[in-house]
């Protein structure tokens, strides 16, 4: 961290910096700099534990003298979600970082909350399984995926970090260190309680570790992929997949800028691509494999690497990153009528498979544009029982467009932010909702 006690303590009034350095060491406590904001938001102080003890001590340091705190892994994901209304200390959890427990014969490995998600999987390789996640933050640590629930193409098959979570070792508000869950299959009295973190965004806790289930390294692993035109074409194709009994463990698409919206286009569409993803034994996949070129009419490609935009987000830091989830069957008409109200072309990204996709609407647009285009997307999604959220977006738009929509559950999530974190200390304003 590279700075020296007197620039904390001067930049902290002395007692807080103090009190921090005393607990993390003085090389892990300094003044927050440009790089260390959240969403746009300032921080104060910047400090990194390392131990759960040594979290419990800060938390109860911000619990003494009111202080706002956001956790931090590797920071893949701060500027997404809405801004938090103050920043006083960022909670870096680099340093809890190893594999902490592995039973490989029990398909289950407790991991801390700073380490990052690479080098779990290649950890977990070398006793031939792995985590089946795959997350388009490639430098993304095991409590940055919990807490923004970030999943890959292999969701399709294999679910969210939420679904693979047994237990998780978090501090409250208060500074106390709670176990949800456990290592056995009867420990799971607080499995609920630990799901309630996923996607918290570091609103309800710290995470320090979490315990998930693994699975065997699947032999072969062989993606299947075909042009497509249209989001029509797209739901026909993904339709038929399912109708296959293919058991794949993805089906993504990826419709490029020049194929979806922009009705002023004189020309055909630009092609985008679906692929599958088929894993297992080599003599079954290979057969599974012979069916869906089959199906694909022998239009498609057959590769052991995966597409280059495999796993990866449509969108950049200068585009307003959406999220949409709906059920399969309805995603084309989603998509068609978000084309409609943009109006221009964008980019579309995701598992197609599962109705989840990722959209870019361009940063060019006015935030006064922005607001009607969600509008209509999410009248649409209303009557499909379908969900329209803002992961990120520029500075200039941020503060003037809203994150989630209509929320029912906003009375359920308005009691669990209470029960958590009452004084609204833990990133105040980043919960659902804005809570």
């Amino acid at each position: 961290m590279g700075t020296s006690m007197t620039a904390v303590e001067r930049a902290a009034g002395g007692g807080i910096g103090q009190r921090l350095a005393d607990i993390c060491g003085e090389e892990f406590v300094r003044p927050a700099g440009m790089a260390d904001g959240v969403a746009g938001r300032a921080a104060r102080w910047v400090a990194a534990p390392g131990t759960a003890d040594g979290v419990s001590a800060v938390l109860r340091v911000a619990a003494d003298h009111a202080l706002s705190v956001v956790p931090r892994g590797a920071g893949t994901k701060m500027d997404w979600g809405a801004p938090p209304s103050r920043v006083d200390v960022v909670l870096d959890t680099g340093r809890l970082a190893g594999i902490w427990h592995h039973a490989a014969d029990e398909m289950v490995a407790e991991v801390g909350a700073g380490t990052p998600v690479r080098a779990v999987q290649a950890a977990l390789a070398r006793t031939g399984t792995r985590l089946p996640l795959d997350l388009p933050s490639p430098d993304a640590t095991i409590g940055g995926m919990v807490a923004a629930d970030e999943t890959g193409p292999m969701r399709h098959r294999h679910g969210s970090p939420g679904d693979r979570l047994l237990g998780v070792s978090y501090v409250d508000a208060t500074g106390a260190l709670h176990h949800a869950g456990g290592w056995a299959a009867g420990e799971n009295a607080g499995y609920d309680l630990a799901r309630l973190l996923c996607g918290s965004n570091g609103a309800l806790g710290v995470l320090v570790s979490a315990t998930m289930r693994l699975q065997p390294t699947p032999a072969t692993r062989i993606w299947v992929s075909r042009p497509v035109q249209s989001p029509l074409e797209v739901h026909q194709l993904v339709r038929s997949i399912h109708g296959a009994w293919l058991s794949p463990a993805a089906i993504e698409v990826d419709l490029p800028k020049e194929g979806i919206g922009g009705g002023h286009r004189t020309g055909p569409p630009a092609a985008g691509t679906l692929s599958v993803l088929l894993e297992g034994g080599e003599a079954d996949v290979g057969g599974r494999v012979a069916r869906l070129v089959e199906l694909f009419d022998g239009d498609s490609r057959v590769d052991t690497r995966a597409p280059a935009w495999w796993g990866r987000y449509p969108f950049t830091a200068d585009d307003v990153a959406v999220r949409i989830d709906v059920p399969s069957t309805d995603l084309h008409a989603v998509l068609y009528a978000l084309g409609d109200a943009a109006g221009t072309p964008i980019s579309v990204r995701g598992s197609a498979g599962l109705g989840v996709v990722y959209a870019a609407l361009p940063g060019y647009l006015a935030p006064e544009q922005i607001g009607p285009i969600l509008a209509v997307v999410r009248r649409v999604l209303s009557a499909r029982n379908g969900r329209c959220v803002v992961l990120a977006a520029p500075p200039r738009t941020r503060g003037e467009i809203d994150f989630w929509g209509t929320l029912p559950t906003l009375p359920l999530l308005r009691r669990v932010k209470e029960r958590f974190d009452p004084d609204h200390r833990f990133a105040p304003g980043r919960y659902t909702g804005g809570l």
